[in-house]
Parts: structure tokens; C-alpha cells; sequence
């Protein structure tokens, strides 16, 4: 941004090497100029966006019964099928332990039926009898070890866990909550984009991503899915994107400013400075090849900080009057003192010109 120091600067570097003269033999104006260049541009959509783990689960009892074991601490990272805690089952055990002998005796009368029918010295209805025995004890004993299961509260996936929320002997009941288990090596971003901007909105475009929880890190990622709906009440649509976090930094929860760019294109920059807005019309002084100017009518597209984009009306490597555009009119001769490539500022500029790092 110019201020209005850089101004006064910039009039006395020009006084500086133009000196004061009469209207008469005036010598041609000093200016400073900068080259069109032609670079890749995207243009950007920014909104707030909240972090969501890539899966998320809240741990809970789905039966009545005390906690007999913890096998997790506060914050553990654990693994898919990792045992985290389990309710009393001696009562399960033991009807697991009889169904088990009883499945095996089924099993025992149904082979050795089937063998005396095989050779004509059983009926067929014992030996069906004997195989509903063999398939009921079969069917009990699974239903006692899922009765076991719902009683050991395992990982459902690998992450991390939250706070423990229970102790050993603490009596539960269904919807208790145990723990919570994130997965978070990848998270979920999601935010909204006003629906003006869906036809650009589409799975594979770049996001970048802040937080004031860690300045000055940027975290990068994909737009994953565009929702099918818009809010009716804030035309808006919600938008996923995924981000990579092999560190662990982000929590879900986090609020995040995020900076959705669309695909880049090849176009003209000029700096803002060298805009002259007349009316609703844009305009630029254009230095020819004789140092002669020409005022030149834009229309203008995106922009970023300091610069904007051409979208008609220059072409790449004129050259645009930044500063010292004062008393200008077409036609006029000027003198280029300096050329602003954007590498240095305006008080840097005029330092590097003759004379410019002397006092007064």
C-alpha cells in the first residue's frame, strides 16, 4: 500500500532529478513505470470453515453393567480392534463355557448318526433330529458370544481417543458415554461458498487453510464433495475438502480461514497504483516506444493484493505509469527514472536513483 510518505518521496526524488524549471523549457516528465507481465492467475473464494475428523465416534455401553477393565489412558492413539474397556461377563463366560460342551456333544450324536444311517441301522428322521440339535447348539452358543462382545468396547477404527469418562466399578447403561475415538490423519473441512460461485465449484479444486493457533502455518488439501443442496436462507452450499494431518495439529472443532483457489490461467497483471478510475471507466497511461503517453481504456477482471487483472485493453510487456502520473496528458514525453518490477518498495526505489540517498 502507498502512503502518503512514499508520495512525498516519490515528488522529491522527481524534483531531484528533473529540478525546478520553467513551464517554458520544462524538461519531460520523470515517471516510474512497470512492465505488463503475463503470469498464471486463480482466482481465490474465502470463507470460515470448522474441522471435522475424517471418522468420528462417541464410545458407548449398549447394555446395563458394571466396568470391570480400562485399557486406555486420556489421549492414546490406539489401534483398529484394540481392546478399550470391558463390562462384567462372568455370567456370559459361563454360558459361553456350557454352550460350548453342549455344541460339541450335538455334534458328536449327529456324526455318529449319520454313520449307522449311511450303513441302514438308523432311521433318517433320528438323524435329522440329530442335526436340528447339532445347528440349534450352534446357533446358542453364537448368540451368548455376541451377548460377550457387546460387553468389550473395542476400536471400531485406528485414531485417538478423548477423556475417559468412566471408572472400574462404575455401573453403565446404555448411551453411556465411554470415550470418544477420532480419526484424525486425515481431517474433514467443511465450510460454505455463496451459491454465486457453483458453477466453479467442483471435487479436486486446491484449498489453503489457516488458524491463529498456529500462525503462520498453512495447511493444504482437496475439495472432496460439493453438497447437492443450497441453503434456501443463506444461498449458500456447503463444501467438504480434505486436508492431510500427519502431525496430528488439527482438532476437530477448530475454526479455520480458508482460501479456495480455482483453476489458474495465463493473463495480464498491471500494479493497482497504475489505474486512473474516471467515472465507472478504468484507465491506464501506457508509455510508447518513444516515451511518449497514451492513454489506453482497461476492462478489468480479478484481483489480488496490489495488483490487478487485464482482462482487455494492454498487452504483455507495455509499459503502464505507476507514479508520477500528475500534469500528464497524451502525447506528452516523459522520462522513466525507474522501473517497479514489484522487487522493492517505493522509498527502496528511489534510493537506488542518483542522488536519491542524499539528504536535504
Amino acid at each position: 500500500m502507498r502512503t502518503a510518505t512514499d508520495l512525498r518521496l516519490l515528488l522529491a526524488g522527481i524534483a531531484l532529478l528533473c529540478g525546478a524549471t520553467d513551464a517554458a523549457d520544462a524538461p519531460p516528465a520523470g515517471v516510474i513505470v512497470a512492465p505488463v507481465r503475463q503470469v498464471a492467475f486463480a482466482d481465490t473464494v474465502e470463507a470460515l470453515g470448522t474441522v471435522a475428523a475424517n471418522e468420528s465416534v462417541a464410545l458407548t455401553a449398549s447394555v446395563t453393567e458394571t466396568v470391570s477393565a480400562i485399557h486406555f489412558d486420556d489421549g492414546d492413539r490406539v489401534k483398529k480392534g484394540q481392546l478399550l474397556a470391558e463390562l462384567s461377563s462372568h455370567e456370559e463366560h459361563a454360558q459361553r463355557d456350557e454352550a460350548r460342551a453342549t455344541l460339541t456333544e450335538a455334534n458328536r450324536q449327529y456324526q455318529r448318526f449319520k454313520s449307522l444311517a449311511a450303513k441302514g441301522t438308523a432311521a433318517q428322521s433320528l438323524l435329522d433330529e440329530r442335526q436340528r440339535d447339532w445347528q440349534t447348539a450352534g446357533a446358542r452358543l453364537a448368540a451368548i458370544e455376541s451377548r460377550l462382545a457387546d460387553r468389550q468396547i473395542k476400536a471400531p477404527f485406528a485414531g485417538i481417543v478423548g477423556l475417559r469418562d468412566v471408572s472400574v466399578g462404575a455401573l453403565v447403561e446404555p448411551g453411556d458415554l465411554i470415550t470418544t475415538l477420532d480419526d484424525d490423519s486425515v481431517i474433514k473441512l467443511e465450510f460454505s461458498v455463496a451459491a454465486t460461485y457453483l458453477g466453479a465449484l467442483r471435487p479436486g479444486l486446491k484449498v489453503m487453510a489457516s488458524s491463529r493457533a498456529f500462525a503462520g502455518r498453512r495447511f493444504t488439501g482437496t475439495v472432496k464433495a460439493v453438497n447437492s443442496r443450497i441453503d434456501p436462507v443463506t444461498r449458500s452450499v456447503r463444501v467438504r475438502a480434505m486436508l492431510p494431518n500427519p502431525e496430528h495439529l488439527l482438532k476437530p472443532g477448530l475454526l479455520m480461514h480458508v482460501v479456495l483457489q480455482q483453476e489458474s490461467r495465463l493473463t495480464l497483471l498491471i500494479p493497482e497504483e497504475a489505474l486512473l478510475p474516471i467515472a465507472e471507466k478504468q484507465f491506464v497511461l501506457v508509455v510508447t516506444a518513444g516515451n511518449r503517453v497514451e492513454q489506453r481504456e482497461l476492462r478489468i477482471g480479478g484481483r489480488r493484493p496490489g495488483q490487478v487483472e487485464v482482462v482487455e485493453g494492454l498487452a504483455a510487456d507495455e509499459r503502464v505509469i505507476t507514479h508520477g502520473h500528475m500534469q500528464l496528458r497524451a502525447g506528452q514525453k516523459v522520462n522513466i527514472i525507474a522501473i517497479d518490477d514489484g522487487s522493492r518498495t517505493l522509498p527502496e526505489l528511489l534510493r537506488s536513483l542518483p542522488g536519491g540517498g542524499s539528504s536535504r
